[in-house]
Protein backbone atom coordinates (compact mmCIF):
# COMPACT_ATOMS: atom_id res chain seq x y z
CA UNK A 1 0.00 0.00 0.00
CA UNK A 2 1.26 3.46 -0.87
CA UNK A 3 0.83 6.73 1.04
CA UNK A 4 -1.58 8.05 -1.59
CA UNK A 5 -3.82 5.04 -0.90
CA UNK A 6 -3.91 5.88 2.83
CA UNK A 7 -4.64 9.56 2.13
CA UNK A 8 -7.86 8.64 0.31
CA UNK A 9 -9.35 6.70 3.23
CA UNK A 10 -11.55 8.21 5.94
CA UNK A 11 -10.43 7.66 9.54
CA UNK A 12 -13.22 6.60 11.94
CA UNK A 13 -12.80 6.47 15.73
CA UNK A 14 -14.70 3.38 16.93
CA UNK A 15 -14.81 4.69 20.54
CA UNK A 16 -16.86 7.76 19.63
CA UNK A 17 -18.20 6.67 16.22
CA UNK A 18 -16.90 9.93 14.76
CA UNK A 19 -15.06 10.74 11.58
CA UNK A 20 -11.62 12.28 12.12
CA UNK A 21 -10.97 13.07 8.47
CA UNK A 22 -8.41 11.68 6.03
CA UNK A 23 -4.71 11.23 6.79
CA UNK A 24 -2.51 13.98 5.40
CA UNK A 25 0.85 12.58 6.41
CA UNK A 26 2.63 9.77 8.22
CA UNK A 27 5.33 9.80 10.88
CA UNK A 28 7.91 7.07 10.43
CA UNK A 29 11.12 5.87 12.02
CA UNK A 30 14.02 6.51 9.65
CA UNK A 31 16.11 3.74 11.16
CA UNK A 32 13.57 0.90 11.07
CA UNK A 33 11.47 2.23 8.18
CA UNK A 34 8.27 1.55 10.14
CA UNK A 35 5.29 3.87 10.37
CA UNK A 36 4.90 5.31 13.88
CA UNK A 37 1.69 7.32 13.41
CA UNK A 38 -0.85 8.73 10.97
CA UNK A 39 -1.37 12.49 11.01
CA UNK A 40 -4.87 13.83 10.33
CA UNK A 41 -5.38 17.60 10.00
CA UNK A 42 -7.48 19.07 12.80
CA UNK A 43 -10.96 20.42 12.12
CA UNK A 44 -11.31 23.89 10.61
CA UNK A 45 -12.08 26.84 12.86
CA UNK A 46 -15.01 29.06 11.82
CA UNK A 47 -15.44 27.94 8.22
CA UNK A 48 -11.69 27.66 7.73
CA UNK A 49 -11.13 31.42 7.97
CA UNK A 50 -9.34 31.22 11.33
CA UNK A 51 -7.16 28.24 10.45
CA UNK A 52 -7.36 24.76 11.93
CA UNK A 53 -7.26 23.01 15.28
CA UNK A 54 -4.16 20.99 16.19
CA UNK A 55 -3.40 17.96 14.04
CA UNK A 56 -4.60 14.59 15.30
CA UNK A 57 -1.73 12.16 15.79
CA UNK A 58 -2.92 8.54 15.61
CA UNK A 59 -0.36 6.03 16.91
CA UNK A 60 0.06 2.98 14.66
CA UNK A 61 -0.92 0.76 17.61
CA UNK A 62 -4.35 2.49 17.74
CA UNK A 63 -5.24 1.35 14.21
CA UNK A 64 -7.68 -1.57 14.35
CA UNK A 65 -8.26 -2.21 10.66
CA UNK A 66 -7.54 -0.69 7.27
CA UNK A 67 -10.30 -1.38 4.76
CA UNK A 68 -10.98 -0.42 1.15
CA UNK A 69 -12.56 2.94 2.07
CA UNK A 70 -11.96 3.55 5.77
CA UNK A 71 -9.41 3.18 8.56
CA UNK A 72 -10.84 2.14 11.92
CA UNK A 73 -8.97 3.44 14.96
CA UNK A 74 -9.52 3.05 18.69
CA UNK A 75 -8.80 6.35 20.43
CA UNK A 76 -10.11 7.06 23.93
CA UNK A 77 -12.05 10.26 24.53
CA UNK A 78 -9.81 13.28 24.81
CA UNK A 79 -6.63 14.03 22.93
CA UNK A 80 -4.72 11.04 21.58
CA UNK A 81 -1.40 10.20 23.22
CA UNK A 82 1.75 11.37 21.44
CA UNK A 83 3.53 8.79 19.30
CA UNK A 84 6.36 6.96 21.02
CA UNK A 85 9.71 8.55 20.41
CA UNK A 86 13.27 7.47 21.00
CA UNK A 87 14.12 6.65 24.63
CA UNK A 88 15.33 9.61 26.65
CA UNK A 89 18.67 9.60 28.37
CA UNK A 90 19.10 11.38 31.67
Amino acid sequence: MRLIDLKQKEVINICSCSSLGCPADVDFNCITGRIIALIVPGPAKFCGILGREKDIIIPWEAICQIGDDIILVKLPEGPPPPPPGPPRTS
